[in-house]
């Protein structure tokens, strides 16, 4: 029992998410909330890096299950990657804070893709801007020897303003200088490049060609190095598009393994059936049940090589892992000799002995209700049992493996 829940409460997920629901809930939320996308949304994003700092370390997430967020600002648990943008860096593979300063910035793109995309690979174009540098003034902004050093800031791009709050007492505060919007030199409008009006970099489209390799998993990022915002003077970042995995009407994917429910009847499971699936790459394969091998409500089986391509490795698969539903249906009444022929081929019932204790202690409540049932109970086998088992047995197919999947 977790004290609060603030933290959980922003990744929108529950309290005893796993690792991997942390990863997935962080990954969309930061995506949406950056700032290079949504510039008004700065707090939103810098509480969601927050929340995912702490519930992402085991030890922080102990101390704030215990006590809350008081006990994270009082426990001292240091650590921690400096600010939101390090986090959404390191997460999404930039770097941190010193390796920015040498390149530009990443582009980071979230791509949502199928499962029989996964499944049977693909190839998406996606279009997007970027900044590269002006090839009219080649990065400079303006015409050769225009540019000149910021006299306000002195070239540093930042302003220091030195307040006295009282007797002896300083303060010493420090802004971005308004003069050269923190660039350290400046260009007087005249001699402004017309292409980038001084800014060195114009905005591009960039149309990629994403190749999704068969086996990739959701939030599998793919990475075109060199391709991200261009600066003057820094090496380009990259471009890091992460998979988005959309759900599935049919399968449910597990690592290398696909699940799927599959409902059959009572006859059916008693009986034996043969039930067509669809597979991701529009084969169709025909799962067997015989007579005889009765499947039990809940039960798992699974076949081999079925699954998932695993990744860089095509030709191998996981399994295709089925859970029955036995379905129970109510029908109408029949003749008493049918009910004593299926009687025959059933085994034995177990008669208990009534007395009067069993009578006082209410027992024979439920032996009334037992009695009434077992009609019921019966004729739904004696129904199954009149489906021709020479007839089921007769269609091929592909039969069950003689362990069942975990």
């Amino acid at each position: 029992m977790v004290k609060e829940t603030t933290y959980y409460d922003v990744l929108g997920v529950k309290p005893n998410a796993s690792a991997e629901e942390l990863k997935k809930a962080y990954r969309k939320l930061a995506l949406k909330y950056h700032p290079d996308k949504n510039p008004n949304e700065g707090e939103k994003f810098k509480q969601i890096s927050q929340a995912y700092e702490v519930l992402s370390d085991p030890k922080k997430r102990e101390l704030y299950d215990k006590g809350g967020e008081q006990a994270i600002k009082e426990g001292g648990s240091g650590g921690g990657f400096g600010s939101p943008m390090d986090i959404f860096d390191m997460f999404f593979g930039g770097g941190g804070r010193m390796q920015r300063e040498r390149r530009g910035k990443n582009v980071v793109h979230q791509l949502s893709v199928s499962l029989e995309d996964m499944y049977n690979g693909a190839m998406r174009k996606l279009a997007l801007q970027k900044n590269i540098i002006c090839d009219k003034c080649e990065g400079r902004g303006g015409k050769k020897g225009a540019v000149e050093c910021c006299p306000n800031c002195r070239g540093t791009g930042m302003q220091i303003r030195i307040h006295q709050i009282g007797p002896g007492m300083v303060q010493q505060i420090q802004s971005v200088c308004i003069e050269c919007q923190g660039h350290g030199e400046r260009i007087s409008p005249k001699d402004r490049c017309k292409s980038c009006n001084g800014r060195k970099i114009v905005r591009e489209k960039k149309i990629l060609e994403v190749h999704i390799d068969k086996g990739m998993k959701d939030g599998q990022k793919i990475t075109f190095h060199g391709e991200g915002d261009q600066e003057p003077g820094l090496e380009p970042g990259d471009i890091i598009i992460v998979l988005d995995q959309k759900d599935h009407s049919v399968f449910t994917r597990r690592d290398e393994d696909l699940l799927l429910s599959m409902d059959i009847q009572l006859v059916e499971a008693l009986c034996g059936f043969q039930k067509p699936i669809t597979t991701l790459d529009n084969r169709t394969i025909i799962i067997t049940s015989h007579p005889g091998q009765v499947v039990e409500h809940g039960a798992i089986k699974c076949v081999l090589n079925e699954g998932m391509p695993i990744y860089r490795r095509p030709y191998e698969k996981g399994r295709l892992i089925i859970e029955f539903r036995v379905i129970f249906q109510r029908v109408a009444s029949s003749p008493q000799i049918r009910w004593s022929l299926l009687e025959k081929l059933l085994p034995t019932r177990q008669e208990i002995e009534e007395t009067e204790e069993m009578e006082t202690g209410g027992i024979s409540g439920l032996r009334s209700i037992s009695k009434a049932k077992t009609p019921l109970l019966m004729e739904k086998c004696m129904k199954m049992m009149s489906i021709s088992l020479e007839h089921m047995g007769q269609v091929p197919g592909r039969g069950w493996l003689t362990r069942s999947c975990l």
